[in-house]
């Protein structure tokens, strides 16, 4: 095989962005698939302006706008009366951070990179498993389960939730939320009622959550079901089945229970994150995305990271290179760990928390409802940590948000929290 600058392990949208992010360096790439061809699973993927501003920079933002839909609004509703709780302004959202809040397929988004990568010279390689990893020196190496050896001065593991690489950094497994997602994308004609496509609706209920909104310039309306699996919570094996599903909505409005038939019910995603970690870099070998970091849902922030990680260790890179292309991988390797472990450990837990606020019940469901209520449209407090632009060094990372406890309804309604 030709020699290679870099190797990649895992062909999805954190593995072919970060590629392709590398090769603008001219460095050479090689990405290793372990699937018979390259392509993504899913349906719809939210990208914030943290991402669509390194769309940009790359040159694929008016391509992936043109694939997507860019929505004027995001919409949270009770998913029990429909009633509205809060919204974001899109559009004054992009003049805050200067770059669109953009919908698109998951398909479509892989596509982009994948095509950006062959057109920059990128060596895609499919069916190529990778087993092991080691180093020796200055190289590294990946080897598949053929006995292939992948050699290069650096290696990226981008081998997702269940990364082999991970293994050399943590001794732990997938943590199970206990939640599981349906998924529908349906043609819009399709659609026996009016779907305002210029929004981004979420349902939010007790234990359970529903999302919609366009894709494809409109063509096609994306769908995701959310819930709490009780089979799972039990510790049986079965579980988020289709019954379950239907039990779950059972209590919500009538909107989002006439779209539950449209949901695919012959798969479904089990929601799984990983208790974050402090170190991602030994010695020439790097995590990168789920591999280092798989997020619950709910910040709709998996891939973006994984975007962003990319990003940051080309950027790093760009700045160590010698002459006669010569990166100090050393030297970009430690500014990346010094960096995105910390922001991507914030972004890990405050989807957690998110996930919890998204599904409260009973008197918390209440306050909760208050409170989104009672938040003014401009307010970006909850935003601005995350959307704004990548930091590359530890002092450039926004200060978090401050968070506001449920109890602070009580003073708003004027209720007695204790005597409660």
């Amino acid at each position: 095989m030709s020699t290679s600058d870099v190797v990649i392990a895992g062909g999805g949208i954190g593995g072919l962005s970060t590629a392709f992010a590398l090769s603008r360096l001219g460095l050479r790439v090689r990405v290793l698939e372990q699937a018979e061809q390259f392509g993504e699973v899913g349906a719809g993927i939210q990208l914030a302006p943290n991402c669509t501003r390194i769309l940009a920079e790359y040159g694929l933002l008016e391509q992936a706008t043109a694939r997507g839909v860019v929505p004027d609004r995001m919409v949270m509703r009770d998913a029990v009366d429909a009633s509205e709780l809060t919204a974001l302004d899109l559009r004054d959202l992009e003049r805050r951070y200067g770059f669109p809040y953009l919908v698109i397929h998951r398909s479509d988004l892989h596509a982009l990179f994948l095509d950006a990568c062959r057109d920059a010279g990128v060596e895609l390689l499919t069916e190529q498993r990778v087993t092991a990893y080691t180093q020796d020196g200055e190289k590294a190496s990946a080897t598949t389960d053929s006995g292939a050896v992948h050699e290069a001065p650096v290696v990226i593991a981008a081998d997702g939730l269940h990364s082999v690489a991970r293994r050399r950094f943590a001794d732990d497994r997938p943590v199970s939320s206990a939640y599981v997602a349906y998924r529908g994308t349906v043609p819009i004609a399709s659609v026996d009622r009016p779907v305002d496509l210029s929004e981004v609706v979420v349902y939010v209920g007790p234990r359970c959550h529903f999302v919609h909104y366009g894709l494809r310039g409109g063509d096609l309306l994306n769908q995701v079901a959310v819930f709490e699996s009780p089979k799972a919570l039990a510790g049986l094996a079965d579980w988020g089945t289709p019954d379950e599903l239907d039990d779950a909505f059972a209590g919500t409005c009538e909107f989002v229970r006439e779209r539950l038939p449209h949901m695919w019910r012959d798969k479904w995603w089990r929601m799984y994150d990983r208790d974050p970690i402090d170190t991602w870099v030994d010695g020439r070998i790097a995590l990168l995305g789920d591999a280092a970091h798989p997020p619950l849902q709910y910040l709709a922030q998996g891939a973006i990271m994984a975007i962003e990680d990319g990003w940051v260790l080309a950027e790093h890179a760009r700045r160590r290179r010698g002459a006669g292309a010569t990166v100090d991988w050393e030297g970009a390797l430690a500014a990346y760990q010094a960096v995105r472990p910390e922001h991507c450990r914030r972004v890990v837990l405050t989807a957690r928390a998110w996930g919890e606020l998204r599904h409260l019940d009973g008197r918390r469901r209440e306050q909760r409802n208050i409170l989104l209520r009672a938040r003014e449209t401009g307010d970006y407090s909850f935003t601005d940590w995350i959307y704004g632009p990548t930091a590359l060094v530890p002092e450039e990372e926004p200060a978090m948000f401050t968070p506001i406890p449920l109890t602070a309804a009580d003073r708003i309604t004027g209720v007695d929290s204790v005597a409660r």
